[in-house]
């Protein structure tokens, strides 16, 4: 089968440092590949993936420093794709809302992946359009959306990339953007209180520069409290493998929570503030607590295996199981839409 897996214009694929959902796409791919299909990835030139890759814009464009030019240089790349996708592929899997407008607009059947939390507006636009198939990437998500046609699909990575470490050392780690509602404010306080150092690890966007400079820059200090640049997946393996635990403390329903399992497949236990799909995700792996305090408490009682942590991601969250459950997904849709346009004819003969 010839799937069109279409990436917004901004980042390549894979992800050279943040981009949840490039990250996600890449590995997707990989998966469709080691199953005999030949997915078509619509990104930017400076993508490198192990199947064809189409694309308009050359660079990486990130972080945006212009959302109007942004959101029309995403029209762009999306009506391209869609449109170029229809001639030669029989499912075409769209991973951002710019792209969903032209499902009305082809005869090829659209995937749409949610990958954003819930908003009223979008959710509108989803209703709109009845025709994709929707994937949301935990339970928490589907259950936002009043979708006849969702499931939920979560996401996987390859353990294999990942250094499995038992011994931990005397740290914890936060990675994730410098934004509020991933809180690496509070990942300080908990750090504090608990007496351990920390290590940070993310983007710091234009768009929250007061944030980072008020709540989290001031309390550097290259020792106990260590800000140390976005992290590539070199220096994930390091600052995850090695940590006590990642510290989670979302103020925000998460979607799903990439890092959440990259640190699990590390040995490294997840403990997290719930929210959104954090509950489901962590399971037996770590500690999901109600407050900051409950985290501090779970910090000094950590007693969570490594090696469970790792068998979770291995038995729940592989690259070979989303990728299974994806072609299943293509094959329904493709086979629907094929009954459809017989249905169509005969009516018309």
């Amino acid at each position: 089968m010839r799937v069109a897996l279409v990436a917004p214009p901004f980042i390549a694929v894979p992800p050279s440092r943040y981009g949840g959902t490039e990250l996600f796409l890449a590995l997707l791919a990989r998966g469709l590949t080691a199953l005999g299909h030949e997915p078509v990835v619509y990104s930017i030139g400076a993508s490198h993936v192990p199947c064809e890759l189409r694309w308009t814009y050359r660079d990486a464009d990130w972080p945006i420093d212009d959302p109007h030019r942004a959101s029309l240089k995403n029209l762009t790349h999306s009506s391209w794709a869609v449109r170029d996708a229809a001639d030669h592929c029989d499912v075409i899997h769209v991973n951002d809302v710019a792209a969903l407008h032209f499902s009305e607009f082809v005869d090829v059947p659209f995937v749409h992946t949610l990958h954003h939390p819930h908003v009223d507006v979008l959710s509108e636009l989803y209703s709109r359009y009845r025709r994709p198939h929707y994937i949301a990437i935990s339970d928490f998500q589907r259950r936002q959306e009043r979708l006849s046609r969702c499931q939920t699909i979560y996401h996987g990575i390859d353990a294999s990339q990942y250094t499995f470490v038992e011994r931990k050392q005397d740290y914890l780690c936060f990675l994730g953007r410098m934004t509020p509602c991933k809180a690496p404010h509070l990942a300080i306080e908990i750090a504090r209180r608990t007496g351990l150092p920390l290590k940070l690890a993310g983007e710091v966007q234009p768009l929250f520069a007061d944030y980072w400079e008020r709540e989290v820059k001031p309390h550097l200090d290259g020792r106990t409290i260590e800000y140390v640049g976005e992290a590539d997946l070199q220096m994930k393996n390091e600052l995850l493998g090695n940590a006590r635990a990642l510290l989670f403390p979302i103020q925000w329903n998460e979607p799903f929570g990439l890092i959440m399992i990259e640190a699990m497949a590390c040995g490294t236990p997840v403990l997290a503030l719930a929210g959104g799909s954090v509950t489901e995700v962590v399971g037996d792996a770590g500690v999901v607590c109600q407050s900051v305090e409950e985290m501090v408490d779970a910090v000094r009682a950590l007693d969570v295996p490594a090696a469970r942590c790792r068998r979770r991601v291995e038995m729940r969250f592989s690259v070979e199981r989303m990728a299974r459950e994806y072609e299943k997904v293509y094959a329904s849709v493709a086979a629907t839409t094929r009954i459809a346009a017989g249905q169509a004819l005969a009516t018309r003969l």
